[in-house]
C-alpha cells in the first residue's frame, strides 16, 4: 500500500507527519509527502514544508516529495488519484470562523471527494494499539471487511478492536423489538438479532493471533455515544465509514461522518 502524507508546514501538518512515520514502517511501497501551493510565488514557502517534513521523517529510509499548485484540498485528492496511493493521511486546522463552518476544512473536502481512505491526525499521536470501529450494520460489505481489505497493512497483529455499534429508534433495523434497543452485545449475539448476527461476523473475522476483539452495543444519539466511548476509553484511533449513495440516507449518514470529524480529538479513520 502506498501512503500520502498531506503537509502545509503547520502544527497540525506536523501531527500528520508524526502519525504517517508510525505507520509508513509498515508500508511495502515507496511513500510520499506532498505539499500545496496556491501560487507559484509561494514555491519556497513550499519546499521549506518539504524540507521540515524530510527532517521529522529522518528515519525513514525512503520517502519522496512532490509540489502541486493549485487549492489544496483537490490537488490533494488529484494526488492520490493519478499517483495510485491507498491511504492519506492529512492533517485538520481548528476553525471557528463563518467561512470555516460553512465551506467545510480541507481535510473534510478530501474525506468527501477521495476514492481512497484518509486518516486525520488529531490530538495525541500514539502508536496505534486500541482501535475503536464504529460499525453501523447498514452498508455491506462490512466497515469492518472494508477497514482489513483496504488496510491490513498498517496492522501490526498487535492490536485491541472495539467494534461498537451505537442502537437508538433513529438507526435500527425497522421492526426491532423495544427490549432490543437497550440490550447488549452479547443479548443480541445470543438473541441472533440481525444487530447481534453480523456483530458475531466481526468478531469471528477478528479471531487472529494477536488482535484482542470486543463487541460493544451503547444505546443512544450515534454522534454523542461515539464521542463519550472514544474519551471513556481513551482509543488509539476511531474508524468511521462514508460512502456516496444518493438521497436522505447519504445527507444523514454524510452529517455523522462530519460531526465525528470535527467533534472527535483523536485521530480518525474514514474509510470508504
Amino acid at each position: 500500500m502506498k501512503i500520502l502524507i498531506a503537509t502545509g508546514g503547520s502544527s497540525h501538518s506536523e501531527k500528520a507527519l508524526h502519525l504517517g512515520a508510525l505507520l509508513i514502517r509498515c508500508a511495502d511501497e515507496t511513500p510520499a509527502v506532498l505539499t500545496v501551493a496556491r501560487r507559484k510565488q509561494d514555491r519556497p514557502r513550499a519546499e521549506a514544508a518539504l524540507q521540515r517534513a524530510q527532517f521529522l521523517l529522518t528515519d525513514t529510509p525512503c520517502i519522496e516529495t512532490r509540489l502541486r499548485y493549485g487549492h489544496p484540498a483537490e490537488q490533494i485528492v488529484a494526488e492520490a488519484r493519478e499517483g495510485g496511493f491507498g491511504l492519506i493521511i492529512l492533517g485538520e486546522r481548528q476553525s471557528h470562523t463563518l467561512k470555516a463552518r460553512v465551506l467545510g476544512s480541507t481535510a473534510l473536502h478530501v474525506v468527501e471527494h477521495a476514492a481512497c481512505p484518509v486518516l486525520i491526525a488529531k490530538g495525541d499521536i500514539r502508536p496505534i494499539r486500541r482501535i475503536l470501529l464504529c460499525e453501523s450494520g447498514a452498508i455491506v460489505p462490512s466497515l469492518l471487511s472494508r477497514y482489513t481489505a483496504q488496510l491490513a497493512d498498517t496492522m501490526l497483529g498487535e492490536e485491541e478492536i472495539t467494534v461498537l455499534h451505537v442502537m437508538s429508534q433513529i438507526t435500527a433495523w425497522p421492526g426491532v423489538p423495544d427490549e432490543d434497543l437497550q440490550a447488549s452485545a452479547e443479548e443480541l449475539i445470543d438473541e441472533h438479532s440481525p444487530e447481534g448476527e453480523w456483530l458475531a461476523s466481526d468478531l469471528a473475522e477478528l479471531s487472529h493471533p494477536g488482535i484482542r476483539a470486543q463487541a460493544k452495543v451503547r444505546h443512544g444519539g450515534v454522534v454523542d455515544e461515539i464521542l463519550t466511548e472514544s474519551e471513556e476509553n481513551d482509543y488509539d484511533l476511531v474508524v468511521i465509514g462514508a460512502h456516496r449513495d444518493a438521497g436522505w440516507q447519504r445527507v444523514l449518514l454524510a452529517d455523522i461522518a462530519r460531526e465525528l470529524i470535527k467533534r472527535l480529538e483523536r485521530p480518525v479513520l474514514v474509510v470508504r
